[in-house]
C-alpha cells in the first residue's frame, strides 16, 4: 500500500476526539509537509539549475496533474502572472478533465494515459520547456502520459510525487520526492501532500523567478499592477527601494505604467523612464546590475 494511503494507526479514533484535540491534530500533522519539503531542497536546487537556462531561452514552465495537485499546478501558473509579470503563454497548467475540473471533479479523467500524452502533444514542446509533473501517489496515468510526451520531446521533466519510488519519479528527468507519510484522514491527499506539493511549487517558482531578476534584494520589483491593491503596492515598494516620498514615487511610476523596477532605476540614477529602461535592457531586466552600470 502507499504511504499516502496507509491508515494512520496514531488516530484510529480520530471522529472522537473534541474539536480542541481535532484541530490540534490537524494542524500539528502539516509540520510533516515542512519537513518533507525541506528534504526535497537538494532536488529542488537541482531543478532550478536546470531549469534556468531553458526558461532564459524562452522556454515555457508547463505543469500537469489531476486532482488537488492538477488544481496546485494551475493555481502556482496563474499567480506567476501578477507577482513576477510573467507571460500567461509561458507558464501553462493542464488539469486531467479539461478547465472544468478546477470546479467539478471529473471521474475517470485521472486514469487516461493516453490523453495526458496528447494535451502535452498539442503544446507542441520544444527543448528549452519545464514540465512540472504533479502526482501525490506518483502513479497517475494522465501524468505519465504527459511525461513520455516530454521526454520524446527532449524538455525538461520534473516529477513531484509523496511515495518513495513512485512511477511519475522514475519516468521524470529529475524525480522531488516529498515523504509526507500517512494522512491523519486515512488517503485524504489534499491534507499536507497536497501542502507539501503547493510549498514545493512556491519555492521551485519563486527560486525561478528570483534568478530571473523579478526582484531586486526581497522585494517583488516587477509585480502587474492590475488592480487598486496592486498599485497600492507598486508605490509602497517603489518607496522603499529607491527612498523617496509617495508623491515622488507615484509621479515617476505614472510615467512607466507603474513599472517598479522601471521607477527604482530611474529614481535612484536621476534619469528618465526611457534611459531606465535601457539600462535594464542592457543588464538583462537586473535592478541591481543596472544601478551599478
Amino acid at each position: 500500500m502507499l504511504k499516502t494511503e496507509t491508515p494512520n494507526s496514531d488516530h484510529s479514533d480520530l471522529d472522537l476526539y473534541d474539536n480542541a484535540r481535532l484541530l490540534q491534530v490537524l494542524a500539528d500533522d502539516q509540520l510533516q509537509a515542512v519537513a518533507a519539503l525541506r528534504a526535497a531542497l537538494p532536488a529542488l536546487q537541482q531543478a532550478v539549475e536546470a531549469a534556468l537556462p531553458r526558461i532564459q531561452a524562452g522556454g515555457r514552465l508547463i505543469y500537469a496533474g489531476a486532482g488537488t495537485s492538477g488544481r496546485l499546478g494551475v493555481l502556482d501558473s496563474v499567480e506567476l502572472g501578477p507577482t513576477f509579470s510573467w507571460p500567461r503563454e509561458r507558464a501553462l497548467a493542464l488539469i486531467a478533465g479539461g478547465e472544468s475540473a478546477m470546479f467539478v471533479a471529473v471521474e475517470g479523467a485521472e486514469d487516461d494515459e493516453a490523453q495526458g500524452e496528447r494535451d502535452l502533444q498539442g503544446l507542441t514542446l520544444g527543448p528549452n520547456d519545464v514540465l512540472l509533473a504533479l502526482a501525490a501517489s506518483g502513479g497517475t496515468p494522465y501524468v505519465l502520459g504527459a511525461l513520455r510526451a516530454a521526454r520524446a520531446a527532449g524538455a525538461l521533466s520534473l516529477g513531484f510525487a509523496n511515495n518513495a519510488g513512485a512511477p511519475v519519479l522514475a519516468a521524470a528527468e529529475i524525480a522531488i520526492l516529498l515523504d509526507t507519510g500517512p494522512e491523519v484522514i486515512s488517503g485524504s491527499t489534499r491534507l499536507k501532500a497536497g501542502s507539501a506539493q503547493k510549498m514545493a511549487l512556491n519555492t521551485f517558482s519563486s527560486a525561478l523567478m528570483v534568478r530571473l531578476n523579478k526582484v531586486y534584494g526581497n522585494l517583488m520589483v516587477d509585480l502587474r499592477a492590475s488592480n487598486i491593491k496592486l498599485l497600492k503596492r507598486a508605490v509602497a515598494l517603489t518607496m522603499q527601494a529607491s527612498g523617496v516620498d509617495e508623491k515622488a514615487a507615484r509621479a515617476v511610476l505614472e510615467q512607466c505604467d507603474f513599472h517598479v523596477k522601471v521607477a527604482v532605476v530611474a529614481l535612484r540614477r536621476g534619469c528618465s523612464v526611457d534611459e531606465a529602461r535601457a539600462a535594464l535592457a542592457r543588464h538583462q531586466d537586473s535592478v541591481r546590475q543596472a544601478l551599478a552600470g
